[in-house]
Protein backbone atom coordinates (compact mmCIF):
# COMPACT_ATOMS: atom_id res chain seq x y z
CA UNK A 1 0.00 0.00 0.00
CA UNK A 2 1.04 3.46 -0.88
CA UNK A 3 -0.50 7.05 -1.21
CA UNK A 4 0.58 8.32 -4.72
CA UNK A 5 -2.39 10.70 -5.49
CA UNK A 6 -3.38 13.69 -3.14
CA UNK A 7 -7.30 14.08 -2.82
CA UNK A 8 -8.72 16.52 -0.99
CA UNK A 9 -10.65 16.23 2.36
CA UNK A 10 -13.85 17.75 -0.24
CA UNK A 11 -13.59 15.02 -2.65
CA UNK A 12 -12.99 12.33 -0.20
CA UNK A 13 -15.97 13.60 1.57
CA UNK A 14 -18.30 13.43 -1.63
CA UNK A 15 -16.93 10.17 -2.57
CA UNK A 16 -17.51 8.89 0.82
CA UNK A 17 -21.07 9.66 0.49
CA UNK A 18 -21.67 7.80 -2.51
CA UNK A 19 -21.67 4.96 0.17
CA UNK A 20 -24.21 4.07 2.91
CA UNK A 21 -21.14 3.91 5.15
CA UNK A 22 -22.19 7.25 7.33
CA UNK A 23 -20.57 10.27 7.23
CA UNK A 24 -16.71 10.73 6.97
CA UNK A 25 -14.91 11.59 9.87
CA UNK A 26 -11.17 11.47 8.87
CA UNK A 27 -9.10 9.91 5.78
CA UNK A 28 -5.32 8.89 6.63
CA UNK A 29 -2.70 8.26 3.82
CA UNK A 30 -1.23 4.74 4.42
CA UNK A 31 2.36 4.79 3.28
CA UNK A 32 3.16 1.22 2.69
CA UNK A 33 4.10 -1.24 -0.27
CA UNK A 34 4.31 -0.16 -4.10
CA UNK A 35 1.36 -0.43 -5.91
CA UNK A 36 -1.78 1.58 -5.19
CA UNK A 37 -3.12 5.03 -3.18
CA UNK A 38 -4.36 3.78 -0.02
CA UNK A 39 -6.33 5.56 2.85
CA UNK A 40 -7.94 3.93 6.14
CA UNK A 41 -11.50 5.92 6.48
CA UNK A 42 -13.18 6.17 9.77
CA UNK A 43 -17.34 7.32 9.18
CA UNK A 44 -19.99 7.62 11.53
CA UNK A 45 -20.79 4.02 10.77
CA UNK A 46 -16.94 2.06 11.04
CA UNK A 47 -13.96 1.95 9.69
CA UNK A 48 -12.60 1.03 6.06
CA UNK A 49 -9.69 0.78 3.47
CA UNK A 50 -10.14 3.03 0.26
CA UNK A 51 -7.94 2.13 -2.31
CA UNK A 52 -7.49 3.58 -5.59
CA UNK A 53 -5.65 2.02 -8.17
CA UNK A 54 -2.27 3.03 -9.45
CA UNK A 55 0.10 1.66 -12.23
CA UNK A 56 0.01 -1.87 -12.28
CA UNK A 57 -3.88 -2.73 -11.87
CA UNK A 58 -6.09 -2.42 -14.95
CA UNK A 59 -9.53 -0.86 -14.37
CA UNK A 60 -10.70 -4.08 -16.19
CA UNK A 61 -9.55 -6.60 -13.74
CA UNK A 62 -11.37 -4.99 -10.79
CA UNK A 63 -14.59 -7.52 -11.51
CA UNK A 64 -12.08 -10.49 -11.11
CA UNK A 65 -10.21 -9.24 -7.83
CA UNK A 66 -13.90 -7.43 -5.74
CA UNK A 67 -15.54 -10.28 -7.01
CA UNK A 68 -13.34 -12.67 -5.82
CA UNK A 69 -13.48 -11.05 -2.15
CA UNK A 70 -17.02 -11.12 -1.84
CA UNK A 71 -17.11 -14.55 -3.38
CA UNK A 72 -14.25 -15.74 -0.53
CA UNK A 73 -16.01 -14.01 2.21
CA UNK A 74 -19.13 -15.78 1.14
CA UNK A 75 -17.66 -18.89 1.25
CA UNK A 76 -16.53 -17.95 4.71
CA UNK A 77 -12.81 -16.80 4.25
CA UNK A 78 -11.30 -14.77 6.31
CA UNK A 79 -11.34 -12.22 3.73
CA UNK A 80 -12.60 -8.61 3.69
CA UNK A 81 -15.83 -7.72 1.44
CA UNK A 82 -15.96 -4.59 -1.03
CA UNK A 83 -18.42 -2.33 0.07
CA UNK A 84 -20.59 -1.78 -2.82
CA UNK A 85 -21.70 2.15 -3.80
CA UNK A 86 -25.50 2.94 -3.31
CA UNK A 87 -25.95 2.27 -7.33
CA UNK A 88 -24.54 -1.64 -5.85
CA UNK A 89 -21.26 -1.66 -8.13
CA UNK A 90 -18.15 -2.62 -6.54
CA UNK A 91 -15.56 0.76 -7.87
CA UNK A 92 -15.85 4.23 -8.62
CA UNK A 93 -14.08 6.28 -11.34
CA UNK A 94 -12.24 9.60 -10.00
CA UNK A 95 -10.94 11.01 -12.99
CA UNK A 96 -9.15 8.50 -14.63
CA UNK A 97 -8.27 6.00 -11.75
CA UNK A 98 -10.61 3.61 -9.94
CA UNK A 99 -11.19 2.96 -6.25
CA UNK A 100 -13.04 0.96 -3.95
CA UNK A 101 -13.82 1.02 -0.63
CA UNK A 102 -13.03 -2.75 1.43
CA UNK A 103 -14.28 -3.38 4.87
CA UNK A 104 -11.72 -2.95 7.53
CA UNK A 105 -10.75 -6.49 9.29
CA UNK A 106 -9.43 -6.12 12.72
CA UNK A 107 -5.63 -7.93 13.52
CA UNK A 108 -2.37 -7.07 13.60
CA UNK A 109 0.12 -7.93 10.85
CA UNK A 110 3.19 -9.44 12.95
CA UNK A 111 7.29 -9.19 11.71
CA UNK A 112 8.23 -12.22 13.47
CA UNK A 113 5.38 -15.28 13.91
CA UNK A 114 5.80 -17.81 15.78
CA UNK A 115 4.93 -21.54 14.38
CA UNK A 116 1.52 -21.36 15.36
CA UNK A 117 0.69 -18.41 13.81
CA UNK A 118 2.81 -20.02 10.85
CA UNK A 119 0.29 -23.30 10.71
CA UNK A 120 -2.49 -20.87 10.74
CA UNK A 121 -1.05 -19.11 8.21
CA UNK A 122 -0.59 -22.05 6.11
CA UNK A 123 -3.96 -23.33 6.82
CA UNK A 124 -5.73 -20.27 5.12
CA UNK A 125 -3.96 -20.28 2.47
CA UNK A 126 -5.10 -23.63 1.62
CA UNK A 127 -8.82 -22.27 2.33
CA UNK A 128 -8.44 -19.97 -0.37
CA UNK A 129 -7.04 -22.49 -2.98
CA UNK A 130 -10.68 -24.22 -1.99
CA UNK A 131 -13.03 -21.55 -1.51
CA UNK A 132 -11.88 -20.48 -4.76
CA UNK A 133 -12.41 -23.58 -6.69
CA UNK A 134 -15.79 -22.52 -7.99
CA UNK A 135 -14.96 -18.61 -8.87
CA UNK A 136 -15.75 -17.93 -12.23
CA UNK A 137 -13.50 -15.42 -12.18
CA UNK A 138 -10.27 -15.83 -14.66
CA UNK A 139 -7.33 -13.66 -14.57
CA UNK A 140 -3.63 -15.30 -16.31
CA UNK A 141 -1.08 -13.94 -13.99
CA UNK A 142 0.35 -10.62 -14.83
CA UNK A 143 4.14 -11.34 -13.55
CA UNK A 144 4.19 -14.60 -14.42
CA UNK A 145 8.47 -16.22 -16.10
CA UNK A 146 7.65 -13.83 -19.08
CA UNK A 147 7.35 -10.67 -17.09
CA UNK A 148 10.31 -11.17 -14.42
CA UNK A 149 12.16 -11.26 -17.55
CA UNK A 150 10.62 -8.29 -19.16
CA UNK A 151 11.03 -6.11 -15.51
CA UNK A 152 14.60 -7.29 -15.20
CA UNK A 153 15.46 -6.23 -18.70
CA UNK A 154 13.79 -3.05 -18.21
CA UNK A 155 16.32 -2.78 -15.33
CA UNK A 156 19.58 -3.26 -17.28
CA UNK A 157 22.48 -5.21 -16.13
CA UNK A 158 23.84 -1.22 -14.96
CA UNK A 159 20.81 -0.66 -13.20
CA UNK A 160 21.35 -3.73 -11.02
CA UNK A 161 24.72 -3.08 -11.15
CA UNK A 162 23.71 0.08 -9.70
CA UNK A 163 22.28 -1.70 -6.59
CA UNK A 164 24.42 -4.89 -6.39
CA UNK A 165 27.41 -5.46 -8.01
CA UNK A 166 27.04 -9.18 -8.16
CA UNK A 167 23.16 -9.22 -8.98
CA UNK A 168 23.43 -9.24 -12.84
CA UNK A 169 24.85 -12.45 -13.05
CA UNK A 170 22.57 -14.12 -10.43
CA UNK A 171 19.76 -12.64 -12.37
CA UNK A 172 21.08 -14.18 -15.64
CA UNK A 173 21.99 -17.93 -13.83
CA UNK A 174 18.55 -17.82 -12.47
CA UNK A 175 16.54 -17.09 -15.18
CA UNK A 176 17.90 -19.62 -17.67
CA UNK A 177 17.06 -22.06 -14.81
CA UNK A 178 13.97 -21.30 -14.07
CA UNK A 179 12.96 -20.92 -17.93
CA UNK A 180 14.70 -24.32 -18.67
CA UNK A 181 12.91 -25.75 -15.55
CA UNK A 182 9.50 -24.64 -14.71
CA UNK A 183 7.23 -27.01 -14.03
CA UNK A 184 4.34 -28.34 -16.20
CA UNK A 185 1.36 -30.27 -15.50
CA UNK A 186 0.66 -28.90 -11.45
CA UNK A 187 -2.97 -28.09 -10.23
CA UNK A 188 -4.05 -24.69 -10.82
CA UNK A 189 -6.52 -22.61 -9.12
CA UNK A 190 -6.74 -18.90 -8.06
CA UNK A 191 -4.34 -17.89 -5.78
CA UNK A 192 -3.35 -15.00 -3.66
CA UNK A 193 0.22 -14.25 -4.97
CA UNK A 194 1.06 -12.00 -2.15
CA UNK A 195 0.57 -13.35 0.86
CA UNK A 196 3.38 -11.69 2.69
CA UNK A 197 3.25 -11.26 6.50
CA UNK A 198 1.94 -7.50 5.67
CA UNK A 199 -1.03 -9.16 3.51
CA UNK A 200 -2.28 -11.10 6.49
CA UNK A 201 -3.87 -9.89 10.15
CA UNK A 202 -3.81 -12.42 13.52
CA UNK A 203 -5.19 -12.03 16.39
CA UNK A 204 -3.26 -14.40 18.79
CA UNK A 205 -2.69 -17.38 16.57
CA UNK A 206 -5.86 -16.88 14.78
CA UNK A 207 -6.19 -14.97 11.43
CA UNK A 208 -8.65 -12.76 10.84
CA UNK A 209 -7.98 -11.10 7.86
CA UNK A 210 -5.70 -12.19 4.34
CA UNK A 211 -6.01 -8.69 2.48
CA UNK A 212 -4.50 -7.57 -0.74
CA UNK A 213 -6.01 -9.48 -3.02
CA UNK A 214 -4.63 -6.96 -6.09
CA UNK A 215 -2.07 -9.78 -7.53
CA UNK A 216 -4.68 -12.56 -7.33
CA UNK A 217 -4.79 -14.67 -10.98
CA UNK A 218 -5.21 -18.39 -11.62
CA UNK A 219 -1.96 -20.45 -11.67
CA UNK A 220 -0.18 -23.16 -10.14
CA UNK A 221 -1.64 -23.90 -6.81
CA UNK A 222 1.54 -25.20 -5.51
CA UNK A 223 3.64 -21.60 -6.30
CA UNK A 224 1.06 -19.48 -4.48
CA UNK A 225 2.05 -21.78 -0.88
CA UNK A 226 6.38 -21.26 -2.50
CA UNK A 227 5.33 -17.07 -2.50
CA UNK A 228 4.39 -17.71 0.79
CA UNK A 229 7.11 -19.53 1.77
CA UNK A 230 9.81 -16.95 0.74
CA UNK A 231 8.15 -13.94 2.67
CA UNK A 232 7.64 -15.76 5.97
CA UNK A 233 10.35 -18.03 6.13
CA UNK A 234 13.42 -16.14 6.46
CA UNK A 235 14.55 -13.50 9.50
CA UNK A 236 15.71 -9.90 9.09
CA UNK A 237 19.17 -10.82 8.58
CA UNK A 238 18.16 -13.13 5.90
CA UNK A 239 19.06 -16.37 7.87
CA UNK A 240 16.48 -19.20 7.03
CA UNK A 241 13.74 -20.39 9.68
CA UNK A 242 12.82 -23.76 9.36
CA UNK A 243 10.42 -23.92 12.70
CA UNK A 244 8.61 -21.76 10.92
CA UNK A 245 8.75 -23.07 7.65
CA UNK A 246 8.02 -26.53 8.83
CA UNK A 247 4.93 -24.99 10.23
CA UNK A 248 3.82 -23.09 7.33
CA UNK A 249 3.55 -25.92 5.70
CA UNK A 250 2.15 -28.39 8.28
CA UNK A 251 -0.68 -25.98 8.26
CA UNK A 252 -1.21 -25.98 4.78
CA UNK A 253 -1.03 -29.52 3.97
CA UNK A 254 -3.55 -30.23 6.92
CA UNK A 255 -6.12 -28.60 4.96
CA UNK A 256 -4.93 -29.38 0.96
CA UNK A 257 -2.38 -32.22 1.05
CA UNK A 258 -0.16 -32.30 -1.27
CA UNK A 259 0.79 -34.53 -4.92
CA UNK A 260 4.26 -35.99 -5.17
CA UNK A 261 4.52 -33.61 -7.99
CA UNK A 262 3.91 -30.91 -6.23
CA UNK A 263 6.44 -31.93 -3.20
CA UNK A 264 8.90 -32.44 -6.06
CA UNK A 265 8.21 -28.69 -7.44
CA UNK A 266 8.50 -27.00 -4.25
CA UNK A 267 11.92 -25.55 -4.09
CA UNK A 268 11.94 -25.41 -7.82
CA UNK A 269 8.66 -22.58 -7.18
CA UNK A 270 10.63 -21.29 -4.61
CA UNK A 271 13.12 -20.03 -6.74
CA UNK A 272 10.47 -18.59 -8.70
CA UNK A 273 9.07 -16.79 -6.25
CA UNK A 274 12.16 -15.19 -4.92
CA UNK A 275 12.68 -14.02 -8.66
CA UNK A 276 9.51 -12.79 -8.88
CA UNK A 277 10.08 -10.81 -6.14
CA UNK A 278 13.74 -9.85 -6.83
CA UNK A 279 12.09 -8.59 -10.29
CA UNK A 280 9.61 -6.51 -8.80
CA UNK A 281 11.50 -4.81 -6.41
CA UNK A 282 14.57 -4.14 -8.47
CA UNK A 283 12.63 -2.28 -10.77
CA UNK A 284 10.69 -0.42 -8.22
CA UNK A 285 14.04 0.52 -6.74
CA UNK A 286 15.31 2.24 -9.91
CA UNK A 287 11.72 3.24 -11.12
CA UNK A 288 10.24 4.71 -8.10
CA UNK A 289 8.94 8.47 -8.27
CA UNK A 290 11.69 10.42 -5.76
CA UNK A 291 8.10 12.44 -4.67
CA UNK A 292 6.30 8.83 -4.14
CA UNK A 293 4.69 8.76 -0.51
CA UNK A 294 6.37 5.34 -0.17
CA UNK A 295 9.25 3.07 1.36
CA UNK A 296 11.00 1.42 -1.14
CA UNK A 297 11.82 -2.49 -0.51
CA UNK A 298 15.29 -3.41 -0.92
CA UNK A 299 15.78 -6.31 -3.96
CA UNK A 300 18.69 -7.80 -2.53
CA UNK A 301 16.45 -9.76 0.58
CA UNK A 302 14.93 -12.16 -2.05
CA UNK A 303 18.59 -12.00 -3.79
CA UNK A 304 19.81 -13.60 -0.97
CA UNK A 305 16.71 -15.84 -0.91
CA UNK A 306 16.66 -16.68 -4.40
CA UNK A 307 20.43 -18.15 -3.65
CA UNK A 308 19.33 -20.08 -0.59
CA UNK A 309 16.64 -22.24 -2.20
CA UNK A 310 19.17 -22.56 -5.44
CA UNK A 311 21.83 -24.56 -3.18
CA UNK A 312 19.56 -25.52 -0.36
CA UNK A 313 15.42 -25.72 -1.66
CA UNK A 314 15.26 -29.86 -0.85
CA UNK A 315 16.46 -28.71 2.92
CA UNK A 316 14.07 -26.37 2.36
CA UNK A 317 11.04 -28.33 2.44
CA UNK A 318 11.01 -31.19 4.84
CA UNK A 319 8.56 -33.88 4.97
Amino acid sequence: MAVYTTLSAARLAALIAQYDVGELVSAKGIAEGVSNSNWLIETSHGRFILTMYEARVEVSDLPFFLGLLDHLAAKGSPVPRTIHDREGTPFRMVGSKAVALIEFLPGISVDEPNPAQAHAVGEALAGIHLDAADFAGRRPNSLALQQWHDLLSACGREGLRSIDAELPALVERELLYLTANWPQGLPRSVIHADLFPDNVLLLGEAVTGLIDFYFACNDVTAYDLAVTHSAWCFARDGSFKPAIADALVAGYVARRPLSEAEWQALPVLARGAAMRFLATRAYDWLHTAADALVTRKDPLDFARRLSFYATQGVRAFPR
